[in-house]
């Protein structure tokens, strides 16, 4: 038996994903192959060491059910893991490998990822590097360039900067992009600060609501396109799972639309031509091993409605395993079930730790 820690909630604007993703984690983890421990770290920052039940991970319960101890991984590598706080002194309990199910800033950004290598200790996911040049939505825009990897124009602007020429900033980006067109913050997930920003005045709302996400903010042109979704399972030999399309509820796929509107469809296959499907696969496979991606990740396009191109839109290197998050269903559908997936993801984090 392996010892297996899943860390969740973190402090991030996604902290409640994570912990709804994690407490699904935990109910499929093979019980027969791991011993699971649970670290989770409250939105101020705090790691405990929790030992009650996955179905109080949502809405943060877990932190008035008793079941808790301060906690930490430590980076020591001849402890091999977690450093438990007790009335007695310190317990330390060795660790296999770590799913870090942490959505967002602190988490998915290489900022853990960088803390889990100095430990030593296996994770799953891609390295530090991977997920910061991921997490960044620039800096993956800048690279797709490079490679000529089809997607929408854009522009990004520091918040300096924009404060600096604001003016001419929304005309420039107005003239480039043309309405409407869209505003992320670079770093952020779940859609949350995106807007559609369909005139002057709702652009300069929208830079206000990404600001208070990020220092940097990305706009984009809007691609009147299906939204379709690609998971991708592997290490240096990755593989694309079957292509998933979303018909969001809202005018996009927002917060709401993707974690409290039921009216949101999925569909998987995509409703998209196969050769198609094929073609949003290899575009995948060449976007995950460009941004060098490990373990697992979930690559997004659009599919245009007028002429049916794909256009790369963002990596996601800790996709959502919640109930309706699409990458565990796009992986069932190509028949991987949710506890073997674990299991290949534990299996893929000890695989890249032995080379």
């Amino acid at each position: 038996m392996k010892n297996a820690l899943v860390l969740f909630g973190g402090v991030s604007s996604e902290h409640f994903v994570s912990c709804v993703s994690a407490s699904y984690v935990i109910k499929n983890v093979p019980k027969d192959k791991y011993n699971i421990y649970c670290i989770g770290i409250t939105l101020g920052g705090e790691w405990y060491l929790y030992s009650g039940e996955p179905e109080l991970l949502p809405d943060d319960k877990w932190l008035e059910s008793g079941n808790i101890k301060k906690a930490m991984i430590s980076p020591d590598r001849s402890d091999s893991g977690v450093l438990v706080f007790t009335d007695n002194g310190i317990e330390k309990i060795k660790i296999d490998v770590i799913f870090p199910v942490l959505h967002g800033k602190n988490g998915e950004d290489g900022t853990m990822q960088g803390l889990l290598e100095i430990s030593g200790i296996p994770y799953v996911g891609c390295d530090h590097l991977s997920s910061a040049c991921c997490m960044d939505k620039a800096v993956t825009n800048t690279l797709a360039d490079f490679a000529d990897i089809r997607q929408a124009k854009w522009l990004s602007v520091l918040q300096e900067d924009y404060a600096k020429g604001k003016d001419e900033f929304l005309q420039n980006a107005g003239d480039y992009l043309g309405y409407p067109l869209f505003v992320k913050p670079a770093n952020a997930g779940s859609s949350i600060g995106i807007s559609k920003a369909k005139d002057r005045a709702s652009l300069e709302r929208a830079m206000e609501i990404a600001f208070k996400e990020d220092k940097k903010v990305v706009l984009e042109e809007f691609i009147d396109g299906y939204e379709v979704e690609c998971a991708v399972l592997g290490n240096s030999e990755p593989v694309a799972m079957a292509v998933g399309q979303i018909k969001p509820a809202n005018e996009f796929y927002d917060y709401e639309a993707k974690y409290e509107n039921d009216n949101s469809e999925l569909y998987i296959p995509a409703h998209i031509p196969p050769e198609k499907q094929d073609e949003v696969r290899e575009c995948a496979i060449k976007a995950y091993k460009l941004l060098g991606c490990s373990g697992i990740s979930r690559v997004d396009f659009f599919v245009t409605k007028s002429d049916l191109e794909v256009v790369f839109n963002e990596i996601n290197t800790i996709p959502g395993f919640t109930p309706i998050s699409m990458y565990a269903k796009m992986c069932e559908s190509s028949g991987i079930p949710y506890s073997e997936l674990i299991d290949r993801l534990f299996m893929l984090a000890m695989e890249k730790k032995s080379k």
